[in-house]
């Protein structure tokens, strides 16, 4: 009997304290206070959901979202609330880049970089996001970085340190001995190598495990050679198929999208017949592969922009010709490509290659998507919503709604008979903080 009498006290005690508890943890919620609320006058507002757009709009925006989205005579806007006249611009989503180099500078010599730190890299990258913000991209996925540059630069972001878009980062990419991710600069008695270099497919895992174990949020690889790499042929495969399986399983098995760095068009198809989430560059594409990549419902992330600035920079900074020449080869089959991808209906995003170019260009390659196929209103989706899908955030940003976070960009005139206008971007929000007006 007094056995019984303790349990039931007992019992008693341990319901009376998780009461408490319950209680405890739901007061600060029921008594938090929401912050103030910002009104947004829209002269035009792109939805690019619908793909039209809507005309005298007011956007109201709470603790870095967005609440509501509607007519300005019918929407009403609470007292007290911070009002921003854009009445005589066009509002849009922030912009997304789908591939930079946030921790590069397009300006230094080939072999000027062996003497930048790694933590110099990081406090250059914190430089170049501040100009990629203010340009009006509010979310870019870096492809890219040594020593996990950008995985610190995105906390750094996150934490309020510095001011920069949102990162998804890929910390070290992943290449072959010898290939476009590898270092190939130096003589060999440097004992030269990058630090994403793996072979075969044990390897190739244990490499995309260090990069999730380090922070990284997608997964980049490089399929084929490049432009701006010493000896390697631009549409050269790399990888074996093997491998490719094995980098795509292992990252898709840790919830990582994975991005391929593929010129040519072997490795292109290899990597979408592995499931590769997104190609990069595409340049050589052939025709089998812009099939399998509207049949995968694939992303190409087609870097058509860059190529005046490479050729016309590139001398002055001291570039190879090596990297130039191939430069050359493959910017207008490039071209075309994106071109016969519009017309196939197959997704694609703004993927700029910032760090190639400088960062606070990005905007200009939607003048130059549209040039080769796509209307304004395509190139505007194509750099919010479709470049959201393809990073996996679309519940997020990408578009001006209700629940979204509230990023946010105005551009003068109307860039859907100018698109040319996103190259001087005058108001830039983020997560509800202006950095721009």
């Amino acid at each position: 009997m007094r056995f019984q009498n303790l349990m039931l006290r007992a019992c008693v005690t341990v319901a009376i304290a998780a009461s408490t508890t319950a209680l405890a943890g739901d007061a600060p919620a029921a008594t938090q206070a929401a912050g103030p609320v910002t009104a947004i006058k829209a002269g035009r507002l792109v939805d690019v959901a619908a793909g039209r757009v809507r005309n005298d709009q007011v956007v109201l925006v709470q603790d870095g979202r967005i609440t509501a989205v509607g007519p300005a005579g019918t929407t009403p806007v609470p007292a007290g609330a911070k009002v921003i006249d854009l009445s005589g611009h066009t509002v849009l989503p922030g912009l997304i880049d789908t591939h930079t180099h946030v921790t590069s500078d397009p300006a230094t010599p080939p072999y000027h970089h062996y003497g930048i730190s790694v933590p110099r890299q990081a406090l250059i990258g914190a430089r170049f996001a501040r100009d990629t913000l203010l340009s009006g991209v509010t979310t870019i996925r870096n492809v890219g970085a040594a020593g996990y540059t950008d995985v610190a630069l995105r906390d750094a972001i996150s934490a309020g340190d510095v001011i920069g878009p949102r990162i998804l980062a890929s910390g070290p990419a992943l290449g072959i001995t010898g290939g476009h991710c590898d270092g190939n600069m130096l003589a060999p008695e440097f004992h030269e190598q990058a630090e994403g270099v793996a072979d075969g497919p044990v390897a190739v895992r244990a490499m995309v495990r260090r990069n999730v174990k380090y922070g990284a949020d997608v997964i980049k690889y490089c399929g084929t050679g490049g432009v701006f790499s010493k000896g390697t042929r631009v549409g050269a495969q790399q990888y074996t198929p093997e491998e490719v399986a094995a980098i795509v399983d292992e990252a898709h098995m840790h919830g990582r999208k994975v991005a391929v760095h593929a010129h040519g068009a072997n490795g292109i198809k290899v990597a979408l017949r592995a499931g590769v989430d997104t190609i990069e560059h595409a340049s050589l594409i052939d025709d089998e592969g812009l099939k399998l990549a509207k049949e995968k419902g694939a992303f190409l992330s087609m870097d058509i922009y860059n190529t005046e600035y490479t050729q016309s920079e590139g001398p002055k900074r001291g570039e190879l010709e090596e990297f130039l020449r191939k430069d050359r080869e493959v910017a207008q089959a490039q071209r075309d490509n994106f071109r016969k991808a519009v017309q196939m209906g197959i997704k694609l995003t703004m993927g700029t290659d910032t760090g190639v170019h400088p960062h606070r260009d990005a905007p200009k390659q939607l003048a130059v998507m549209v040039d080769y196929g796509m209307t304004p209103m395509q190139a505007i989706q194509a750099a919010t919503w479709v470049g959201a899908q393809a990073l996996g955030i679309e519940g997020e940003v990408g578009q001006i709604a209700p629940g979204y976070a509230a990023d946010i960009i105005a551009v003068g005139g109307d860039p859907l008979a100018n698109v040319r206008a996103f190259a001087d971007v005058g108001f830039v929000m983020k997560g509800g903080e202006v950095y721009k007006q």
